[in-house]
């Protein structure tokens, strides 16, 4: 099986990207909760960030991976070890490359749900930001379709590679995380003060930004944490925001690329300390969405 390691890499166009030729890893239809109606989700290959919760821990790296799967494997003699040669499919690749013109062929075969819904096309990661060019020329050709389009970001990267994207959207989702800068530099590898100066810049801008906060035991599930994200968005005018309660769906994910899961023995939040959390941005007159 060949090794994983997710690089620490910054948020800069990393090869093989470019205008013309984008890395995703997944396109999930039917998805209800990554904007408005039924959306299709493109999923981008690549993160700068080393959150210990991430459930996509397949996003991490830019490169082209292959995992073997016990539970198909023949275990033929001699092994070649090779995702297309593979009779039982126990060896995949995580990973692809692909022009923009088959994305949108793509996700343009969704389109009567878009229409019907009032959904459309978010992308994802990974951090989209790594490919914010291709990115960028993708949503333009979705909004010569009309199709609604948004996208999930952290927000940590040069503006001048945000903004055109964000200006390309209906909405975007904007990720809020460790609000010490310290702790979110040491923990995330994020540089908090460039993300604060971003989503001012998307508000200044008039771009709709819908910020979503992870409620992360030891890490963000706590009430200075959440109130530090409430004041800010309550100084830029904005009054809604999605609670994301940890999980531990991606812990499959880790054993199958042979990662530690080093949240593996971490409670999910309860039901009373998420409400307890949702009733105090209530009452600094939020609207909350717990999930989304």
């Amino acid at each position: 099986m060949t090794s994983f390691a997710a690089p620490r890499i910054s948020c800069e166009v990393v090869e093989p990207y470019s205008e013309d030729v984008a890395r995703i890893f997944n396109i999930q239809r039917y998805s209800l909760n990554d904007g408005q109606g039924i959306r299709t989700v493109v999923f981008f290959k690549g993160c700068p960030h080393t959150c210990p919760w991430c459930a996509n821990p397949e996003s991490l790296s830019p490169r082209i991976e292959t995992v073997r799967r016990e539970s198909k494997c023949l275990r033929c003699e001699p092994c070649l070890r090779d995702a297309d040669e593979c009779p039982s499919g126990a060896f995949e690749r995580i990973g692809r490359d692909i022009t923009l013109e088959a994305l949108e062929r793509e996700v343009m075969k969704d389109d009567v749900f878009f229409r019907t819904s009032g959904g459309g096309v978010t992308l994802s990661g990974g951090e989209v930001l790594m490919q914010a060019p291709f990115a960028t020329r993708f949503l333009q050709r979705l909004r010569r379709w009309g199709v609604s389009c948004a996208i999930e970001t952290a927000g940590d990267a040069p503006g001048s590679r945000l903004l055109p994207l964000a200006k390309e959207c209906d909405e975007v989702l904007f990720d809020l995380k460790i609000m010490d800068p310290v702790l979110a530099h040491d923990v995330l590898k994020m540089n908090l003060p460039r993300v604060l100066d971003n989503l001012r810049l998307l508000v200044e801008e008039g771009v709709s930004v819908i910020p979503r906060l992870p409620l992360i035991p030891g890490y963000t599930l706590d009430a200075d944490n959440v109130q530090r994200v409430l004041t800010l968005l309550l100084s830029l005018g904005i009054t809604q925001v999605h609670l994301l309660p940890f999980h531990q769906y991606g812990e499959p994910k880790y054993r199958l690329l042979e990662l530690p899961w080093t949240m593996k023995n971490i409670a999910i939040p309860s039901e009373q300390e998420v409400a307890a959390l949702r009733e105090m941005a209530e009452c600094a007159g939020f609207q909350v969405t717990v999930g989304g």
